[in-house]
């Protein structure tokens, strides 16, 4: 069988398994954006406090992926969470770090005009040092999805969701028919998902970030 026989062939199960795939990695994504960016909000005014969450976020990464979901599997089982906690935690590491860098780079004149007109200091940082410090916030979220994207496939190892069970299929078959058309499918379709999801955030980069900012 070609392998354009075999993407007509399944292709119902390949398109289930790559929104399964997308989905984790948007949700967690998610999940990371959020978190990242308030850990970077708390810890960007203090050298300390943000060397501090960029190296514990950075040591995450030193740990295989492989490893991280088998060391999970023992505590919330198979499936669904041991791979939303391990995307979660390994999506950190880009955001927190752009955001205490787009937040130390704001200028701070200009924080100093809005503390001269009255704003409080959520009101600074709502409206005057997130949106500044939004773009490389935005580049860490590209770096981390991009990322995501194969580390996700690992996740099949613990029965997780995506196309990585798709891989894993075609490598425990090497030599059927079949095989490498599994694992070409599989990372053909990690591959488009990956340029989808960049495509989206350069269209959302357009959309959310003034020309000024962005010249």
């Amino acid at each position: 069988m070609s392998f354009w026989e075999y993407l007509g062939g399944r292709h119902q199960q390949l398109l289930t398994d790559a929104y399964q795939h997308a989905s984790a990695v948007f949700q967690c994504m998610v999940v990371a954006t959020v978190l990242g960016v308030l850990i970077g909000v708390a810890t960007y005014r203090s050298e300390w406090a943000g060397n501090l969450a960029t190296l514990a976020t950075s040591t995450v990464l030193t740990v295989p992926s492989l490893a991280m979901i088998g060391l999970l599997v023992p505590i919330v089982g198979l499936g669904v969470a041991p791979t939303v906690i391990t995307l979660t935690l390994y999506g950190l590491l880009p955001v927190v770090r752009n955001a205490i860098v787009g937040l130390r780079g704001v200028d701070p004149s200009l924080v100093d005009a809005a503390r001269g007109i009255g704003m409080s200091r959520a009101a600074r940082l709502l409206r005057v040092e997130l949106p500044l410090a939004w773009p490389p916030i935005l580049t860490g979220i590209r770096v981390a999805t991009q990322m995501l994207m194969g580390i996700a496939a690992i996740a099949a190892y613990a029965s997780g969701p995506g196309l990585g069970n798709v891989i894993f299929r075609g490598l425990a078959s090497l030599g059927s028919a079949n095989a490498l058309n599994q694992v070409l499918a599989g990372t053909l379709g990690i591959i488009v998902l990956a340029l989808l999801f960049d495509a989206a955030y350069v269209l959302l980069g357009r959309l959310t970030v003034p020309r000024g900012i962005r010249v």
